[in-house]
C-alpha cells in the first residue's frame, strides 16, 4: 500500500528538484544584473588609464550600461511574451555573457561603452523573464514564501 505513495513522492520529487535548481540559475543571474550595474566602477579608473579616456567619457561607460538597460525593460517582458520565457533567459544570459567577455577584453574605450551598451540590452532581456520564470515556476504560495 506504501509503493503507490513512495512513487508519487518520487515523481513529484525530480521537477521540485529542477524547480529549485532553476530557482538558483535565476537568482545568479539576477545578481549578475545587479553587480554589474555597480561594480564596473571599481575597474574604471584603470580601465580609463589604459584606455586614454577622459573623465566625461569615464561616466558614460556606467550611462551606457544604466540607458540600454532602462530603456529595454519594457521590450524585454514583451519579447519574453512573444518568443517564451526561457528562450528569451537563454538569449539574454548569452549575449550578457559574451557583451561581458568582449568588454573584459576592449582594446579601445568605444569597445568597452559598445560593450556596456549591449550588457544593459541584454540585461533588459534577463531582468523581466527572471521574475516571470519564478511566478510560473512557484505557483503555490507555501514554496513562494520558503
Amino acid at each position: 500500500m506504501s509503493t503507490p505513495l513512495r512513487l508519487a513522492e518520487e515523481t513529484t520529487r525530480g521537477p521540485a528538484d529542477r524547480r529549485w535548481m532553476a530557482l538558483a540559475i535565476i537568482a545568479l543571474a539576477q545578481l549578475m544584473i545587479a553587480l554589474d550595474a555597480t561594480i564596473v566602477s571599481i575597474a574604471l579608473p584603470w580601465a580609463q588609464r589604459d584606455l586614454g579616456a577622459s573623465d566625461a567619457e569615464r561616466q558614460w561607460v556606467i550611462t551606457a550600461y544604466t540607458l540600454a538597460f532602462a530603456g529595454l525593460l519594457l521590450v524585454g517582458g514583451r519579447i519574453a511574451d512573444t518568443i517564451g520565457r526561457k528562450r528569451t533567459f537563454v538569449i539574454g544570459l548569452a549575449g550578457f555573457a559574451l557583451a561581458s567577455a568582449v568588454g573584459g577584453s576592449a582594446g579601445s574605450f568605444l569597445l568597452l561603452l559598445a560593450s556596456r551598451a549591449a550588457q544593459g540590452a541584454f540585461a533588459a532581456l534577463l531582468a523581466p523573464t527572471a521574475l516571470s520564470l519564478i511566478a510560473v515556476t512557484f505557483t503555490q504560495p507555501r514554496e513562494r514564501a520558503r
